[in-house]
């Protein structure tokens, strides 16, 4: 008979960085995570301030700046606070909660930039139908299948992770309790749960990806029938920061998830994780706002209110 340990804990092995690095990274981590909030939250105030901007674009990009915040809390904190402690222990209910909620934020991003392309679709190819087609119950209706799809990849994803065994030493390959590396942990049979991942993740990268590519193919033909070069470039320039977020979180969501070898090379994805979850939250507000004219007015207005 093997002899099992009860396990109550995992150990996030985290970066293998000199003291001196080790102290840089806390710093960074830390400046991004407060931007990440400020840039955040004050994209939620602007957009809820200001009746201009209170459309149906907006009304999905409140809601991604709220899912990125909610997204970077449950990742950054704890590295944050491993860094600065020496304290790399996670307990195993810790760990499932973790990845719960970052299985579930990730996913409902990922349908919310989806269905910010489809509105852009609708903007440009049907502008008479915008806001019949885009109705409040329509938009709150697409928000609300979006925390759906995320709360069923989440619930399959941790249910599937944390049926296995796990054997000593229980370290995670990783600065959070991602799929793959706490899987790497096991002493089971993982092959069942490879294939879920692959599967159920490779499928909502590819559906969502593929709604952003019709929508666009769309509005690239639409636009490209527009007689006049100003209107071209107007069409084009309400997509250009929409088109830069997904670049970023698809690459990236691709890379780790959507491919046979998601699993094979943890330290290089080690290094793309802090890039989707700690880095990708911060850049979304300050790509909407520094490439956005509308949201630039508005600030420009609230800053004038005020102070005078």
């Amino acid at each position: 008979m093997e002899n099992k340990t009860e396990m109550t804990e995992f150990i996030l092995l985290g970066f293998d960085v000199k003291p001196q690095m080790q102290l840089a990274l806390l710093s960074l981590f830390l400046l991004i995570y407060i931007i990440t909030l400020l840039g955040n939250i004050g994209m939620i105030v602007v957009i809820n301030a200001d009746s201009h901007l209170h459309t149906p674009m907006y009304f999905f990009l409140k809601n991604l700046s709220f899912v990125d915040i909610c997204y970077s809390s449950a990742v950054t904190p704890k590295a944050i606070l491993d860094l600065a402690m020496g304290n790399k222990i996670i307990s195993y209910n810790g760990c499932a909660t973790q990845m719960f909620f970052y299985s579930l934020l990730g996913t409902t991003e990922a349908f919310f930039l989806a269905g910010m392309a489809y509105d852009r679709f609708i903007a440009i190819c049907k502008p008479l139908l915008y806001h019949a087609m885009l109705s409040k119950k329509t938009c709150l209706f697409l928000v609300s299948l979006s925390y759906c799809f995320g709360f069923l990849n989440c619930c399959t994803q941790t249910g599937f992770t944390f049926s296995l065994s796990y054997c000593e030493p229980w370290e995670i390959n990783q600065f959070f309790c991602d799929v793959p590396a706490v899987m790497k942990v096991s002493c089971s049979d993982t092959f069942t749960n490879e294939i879920v991942l692959l599967v159920i993740c490779g499928s909502i990268v590819l559906t969502t990806s593929l709604i952003v590519l019709l929508s666009y193919s769309f509005i690239v033909s639409a636009v490209l029938h527009i007689p006049s070069l100003e209107g071209k470039c107007k069409a084009f320039s309400t997509c250009t920061s929409h088109v830069m977020v997904i670049s970023l979180f698809f690459g990236t969501a691709f890379f780790m998830y959507g491919q046979p070898g998601a699993m094979s090379s943890p330290n290089q994805g080690k290094v793309v994780s802090v890039f989707y979850t700690i880095v990708i939250p911060m850049l979304n507000p300050l790509i909407y706002s520094l490439r956005n004219k509308e949201v630039k007015d508005a600030l420009a207005r609230q800053l004038k209110y005020l102070f005078g």
